[in-house]
């Protein structure tokens, strides 16, 4: 039995990571101050977790996190390019110097890996499709700039102090506890309650951009090959089902789920979005083990299912009527 940190562990990825580790029988123990993570997303395993409420960027309290600790989950960060545009200091603190802190925290504490949640943000508008690890990086939003910061911080770390760390770059992660009422909500949950509202979703630009959806237990599953994977420290992998769908294409998905089309409405093209974005993962698939188990539709069917499981028991007399 291994002693993980989740750092953001309330959030949408993070508390998958803290549920899975705690099936697992592993000793947990999560850092998040809230700002963004929901303390119902651990209610289930809350008092099988340690937690530590604390910003990511507060040494002392990071430190306090890791003691102890074999591995560090790196999730915590905001998470949105239009977060980002209009918060670009705020966005860096966290997301930069929030990993530098727990990247010097982890070398302090003798901590023997570090898998860091990077973002397939950081390649930019690049015309080669799919994405691979060997391209130029060239982020597009302050976001995607701070996300790199932390990939470069960590392979200096593994480079100058034997850190190991493994960097994942997620591309356009989906699933369950994943917030919609967020104003930077990402695109499927905001289309998902859309839909069960009733309500037209919005699509911002033209809706022909596409994006490798990837469903959060794939991201789970990596997460966790990379926790010990040989020969993948100080290297970065996507993580992605390597195929794509445009936002289109998942608005024609979601009618045929729910058996009626709304017409979406449409809205001007957002600053830092990225046009077109599906990665190679044949990297991660020799170097971590990793094979996406759960495909774009059956992930989109499950998202479905719990958002609307989600609805009916906050207000079952509208749901009955649906």
């Amino acid at each position: 039995m291994s002693a993980y940190l989740v750092t953001g562990g309330a959030g949408f990825v993070g508390s998958a990571l803290v549920h899975e580790l705690v099936r697992r029988g592993e000793q947990v123990r999560v850092l998040d101050d809230f700002s963004t993570g929901r303390r119902a997303n651990l209610a289930d395993v809350a008092l099988q977790i340690d937690l530590v409420e604390a910003d990511v960027t507060d040494l002392a309290a990071v430190e306090r996190a890791v003691r102890g600790v074999e591995i560090v989950l790196h999730q915590a960060a905001l998470a949105s390019v239009g977060r980002s545009v209009e918060d670009p200091l705020g966005t860096s603190r966290v997301n930069a110097t929030g990993t530098l802190t727990v990247l010097e925290a982890a070398r302090r504490a003798g901590v023997r890996r570090v898998v860091y949640a990077a973002s397939s943000s950081s390649y930019g508008e690049t015309v080669a499709l799919p994405k691979v690890e060997s391209m130029s990086p060239r982020p597009m939003s302050p976001y995607a700039a701070a996300k790199l910061a932390g990939e470069l911080y960590a392979s200096a770390y593994t480079h100058c102090y034997g850190l190991e760390t493994v960097a994942l770059r997620y591309f356009n992660v989906f699933g369950p506890r994943q917030d919609p009422a967020s104003d930077y909500a990402a695109v499927i949950p905001r289309f998902v309650t859309a839909y069960l509202r009733g309500e037209p979703p919005t699509v911002f630009g033209d809706g022909r951009q596409s994006r490798d959806f990837c469903y959060i237990d794939n991201v789970v599953a990596a997460n966790l090959l990379a926790c010990a994977a040989p020969g993948a420290s100080g290297s970065v992998f996507n993580v992605a089902c390597g195929d794509a769908i445009d936002l289109l294409g998942v608005l024609d998905r979601l009618a045929e789920i729910f058996g009626r089309r709304i017409e979406p409405r449409m809205e001007p093209a957002r600053p830092g979005d990225v046009r077109h974005s599906r990665a190679s993962i044949d990297r991660a698939r020799e170097v971590l083990g990793y094979e996406p188990r759960v495909r774009f539709e059956e992930g989109l069917r499950k998202t479905v299912e719990w958002y609307r499981a989600r609805a009916a028991s906050a207000h079952p007399t509208e749901c009955a009527r649906a």
